[in-house]
């Protein structure tokens, strides 16, 4: 499935300044994504090319069958980005790319296409952290969001709790230690053989269901830490489909997905309660794939409404993975540090460091653009 995104283009600021456009690209994970957006953080174009048909066969996300589609998809989705924005690459001002944390051969499609890009041109590159990018997202459609706020992203393969001090300065609250929340939906819905993802169908399916019929304990940490664990309430909800041999066509299947779809959401809700308790923040912000979900969406408005707090939500064409919100946090860096160098020098990395904030271990590196004189290539 593709989806376009497209707005006018402004070619001259407020004050007749000339606006600089920024070209990023996401490969993450299996959705091949291109936008541009302006300095002034207004998205011209933004085209995402879903890799849900390739993987569906198998229930997941096959690593290998990514790259390569990311490989054939990238020209393509770049090219209709620039041609949705009446763009050429000459008019791009600086590129931006995902560089971590997700699959690190579709992280690296990307990354080394960026580069090429930013050689050929002689123009500025900027590395973006995945995790990051999500929590602008939310800025994009809300830029004057209050601080001190608490971010809870999930998706897929996150599922995380932020405390943001100020605009990109934030530190790691909570993670899970297993299982993201999407991905327990994905194993789910896969052992019902109810398709690929498990997120969109559960909460198709579940509209109308009774979430209260099935009783799902929900994870605590023995530590009290605000980290998340969903392998318990996956493992219960395993069990139910074997007790009562629940299937695609059992009668009570909308209530017992919805109940896992209440459990999950829960659980993430509690320990966001958790970190409103310590932190006192005065935001709220939800943002990632699973962001999507109305029944999170209407819990995390609820809580934030219980607690006296602004709540913000991206619209559901920014909580998937974007190449807008990669682009927008590029306009924010590049807005406070000045121009940045072209930094063909980046490197992918698969996991997101907790401790730091930032890359975890195992970064590896795309191959350099630059020509050869000799020496190890950057």
């Amino acid at each position: 499935m593709m989806t376009l995104m497209m707005t006018a283009s402004p070619l001259m600021g407020e004050e007749g300044e000339r606006v600089m456009n920024i070209l990023a690209i996401e490969t993450s994970c299996d959705e091949t994504a291109a936008a541009v957006v302006t300095s002034g953080r207004r998205i011209v174009s933004s085209v995402v090319l879903s890799q849900d048909e390739v993987h569906a066969p198998y229930g997941g996300v096959v690593p290998e069958l990514a790259s390569r589609q990311h490989l054939r998809s990238i020209g393509y989705i770049v090219n209709e980005s620039l041609e949705r924005a009446s763009m050429k690459t000459a008019d791009i001002d600086a590129f931006a790319v995902t560089q971590g944390p997700g699959l690190i051969g579709s992280l690296l499609v990307g990354l080394s296409f960026a580069k090429g890009l930013a050689y050929y041109h002689r123009k500025p590159l900027l590395g973006i952290d995945h995790l990051e990018a999500h929590i602008e997202s939310a800025f994009l459609e809300n830029p004057a969001i209050p601080f001190p706020a608490i971010a809870l992203l999930v998706s897929g393969g996150h599922t995380s709790l932020f405390h943001l001090k100020k605009r990109l300065h934030f530190r790691v609250l909570g993670r899970t230690r297993d299982d993201a929340a999407g991905e327990a939906m994905d194993k789910i819905a896969k052992f019902l053989g109810l398709g690929y993802p498990g997120g969109p169908v559960i909460e198709r399916l579940a509209a109308g269901g009774d979430p209260e019929r099935f009783a799902f304990a929900l994870p605590r940490m023995k530590d009290h830490s605000l980290d998340f664990s969903f392998s318990g309430l996956k493992t219960a909800a395993l069990r139910w489909i074997g007790e009562t041999k629940m299937s695609g066509k059992h009668g009570h299947l909308a209530d017992f997905l919805a109940s896992f779809e209440a459990a999950v959401v829960r659980a993430l809700l509690e320990n966001v309660t958790g970190a409103i308790e310590r932190h006192r923040p005065v935001s709220l912000i939800l943002c990632g794939g699973v962001a999507r979900n109305k029944r999170l969406r209407e819990g995390f408005g609820a809580l934030a409404r219980t607690s006296g707090l602004s709540a913000f939500i991206p619209s559901p064409t920014l909580c998937t993975d974007n190449a807008a919100m990669v682009a927008a946090l590029a306009a924010e860096r590049m807005q406070r540090a000045g121009k940045p160098r072209r930094w063909l020098d980046l490197d992918a990395y698969p996991r997101f460091n907790p401790a730091t904030g930032g890359p975890g271990k195992g970064r590896v590196r795309a191959p350099s653009t630059r020509p050869s004189d000799g020496r190890a290539g950057g």
